[in-house]
């Protein structure tokens, strides 16, 4: 399974239209692999991804989701494609390979540490390495092996620590 976010002004128009035909590209090629895309309610994302991608039985477009949902689904799925800055800080700790569709991220920690690929919103590129993902496990790996530049989800319990407050 694949879970996509995609919002960003940045991604409106052509980027997002470019954006959809990656996706149906991935899946007519990947007979094996399910779409689940929580469509952002904005006019803009929600109009074109419905007439682009609604009619595909390998694809699941999702009302928005609420945070306990969205995070079943980031353990669930197999990759994500995501144009979310939030996306990219909370999903390596599921370690799954992250697709960020921007030309560019202020969170290049995720880049550097080989836990997220930019690949915009180029249509060749968001298919390359997304098949390459979903079919040379050495590849996937790689992200699974990387180290969360964000930490490692302990940091409540640390905080408390610190406090001087003890765990029961």
């Amino acid at each position: 399974m694949i879970l996509v976010t995609c919002h960003r002004r940045e991604n409106h128009g052509k980027p997002l239209e470019d954006i959809c035909a990656a996706i149906l590209k991935i899946v007519n090629t990947h007979a094996d692999v399910e779409v689940v895309f929580p469509v952002h309610l904005n006019p803009n994302v929600l109009t074109l991804v419905h007439d682009r991608l609604g009619n595909h039985p390998q694809i699941r477009l999702e009302k928005p989701l609420n945070y306990p949902e969205f995070a079943a689904y980031m353990q669930a799925s197999d990759l994500l494609l995501t144009d979310s800055g939030g996306v990219q800080e909370e999903a390596p700790y599921f370690k799954k390979p992250i697709f960020v569709m921007r030309e560019s991220t202020e969170r290049p920690e995720g880049i550097n540490a080989g836990v997220a690929a930019l690949v915009g919103a180029d249509v060749e590129k968001i298919f390359a390495l997304v098949s390459r993902a979903l079919t040379d496990p050495q590849y996937y790996a790689s992200f699974q092996k990387a180290v969360n530049p964000y930490g490692d989800g302990h940091a409540s319990e640390k905080i408390l620590t610190l406090l001087g407050f003890t765990q029961k």
